[in-house]
């Protein structure tokens, strides 16, 4: 998207990886933080984002402003959110197109809207709010599902309104478009066809796993081959700023990263990539 810098391919930062990270620095565009982890203001902790500050553009991705909640945001969350953004001065801020509270109610996740318009007018309302407080561009991410709320807006649909009307970027996280569609039973290109592609920002890449029949998004695996597939088609029509792998559970070997680094990176280059290649070696032996 116009307007934001190009910052290539990272990792969702964690501090298991510190030392490799800041070893390995020249392979990596940038780091994603999560925001929610350096809100107490404990010295090791800003120590830690100095650090990082020094080597990296970092990329805070918030998971509780809840934008989707149709209530103000949290006043006292969004005054922290924004002192963390001052002292690091990122390109962007992200968040999620979804809820995680009520008042007075916490729900431990983020939970689906209903596609309708009066959740856009909420969440827009939320972004309104958001600029008031925040200094910096917002881009907004698409969730994983498992239950599709009644509505009268497709989430294509819901994504765009939202995106166009408030001019955000958007985060759109491969693997949730992927989940959702083994999940709902649709085609996922078609999906990421309908969406305003000139409006991504960032992109997430991950694995899961197969639970019960269902796809879970539980960031604890490799990316799976059908999302390096999505990455290429999104990056066959449109710029990404920036890719960010993300790795939540069961954290691999910093050596596992890499690999899904330079994978990502090679992608964004229009290269066939190790793996790429091989595939289509096997399916020609097949065929």
């Amino acid at each position: 998207m116009q307007g934001f810098p190009q910052l290539g391919v990272g990792i969702s930062y964690r501090p298991i990886w510190r030392q490799a990270v800041l070893a390995h620095r020249e392979q990596l565009g940038c780091l994603e933080v999560i925001a929610e982890h350096y809100l107490r203001g404990l010295p090791e902790k800003y120590a830690e984002l100095d650090q990082l500050r020094a080597a990296f553009p970092l990329l805070p991705h918030g998971i509780g402003l809840s934008f989707g909640t149709d209530a103000p945001l949290d006043a006292a969350h969004l005054r922290n959110i924004a002192q963390l953004v001052e002292r690091i001065q990122p390109a962007w801020f992200s968040e999620h197109i979804a809820f995680t509270h009520v008042p007075g109610w916490h729900i431990g996740h983020l939970a689906s809207l209903p596609f309708t318009h009066a959740a856009v007018d909420a969440v827009c309302r939320n972004i309104r709010r958001w600029r008031a407080t925040v200094g910096v561009p917002l881009c907004l991410e698409n969730i994983a599902y498992m239950v599709t709320l009644p509505g009268d807006l497709t989430e294509a649909q819901f994504l765009t309104e939202v995106v166009e009307r408030e001019d955000c970027g958007l985060l759109l996280d491969l693997h949730n478009v992927y989940t959702n569609a083994m999940n709902h039973g649709y085609d996922a290109t078609e999906f990421l066809a309908a969406l305003p592609l000139h409006r991504v920002v960032q992109i997430h890449i991950s694995g899961g796993h197969d639970e019960d029949g269902y796809r879970m998004d539980s960031h604890s695996t490799p990316t799976p081959e059908p999302v390096w597939e999505l990455l290429r088609f999104t990056a066959s029509r449109t710029s990404i700023n920036a890719v960010i792998i993300e790795w939540d559970v069961q954290l691999p070997a910093f050596e596992v990263m890499q690999r899904e680094v330079g994978r990502a990176q090679a992608i964004l280059r229009g290269e066939c990539d190790d793996v790429a290649r091989h595939a289509d070696r096997l399916g020609a032996i097949v065929h």
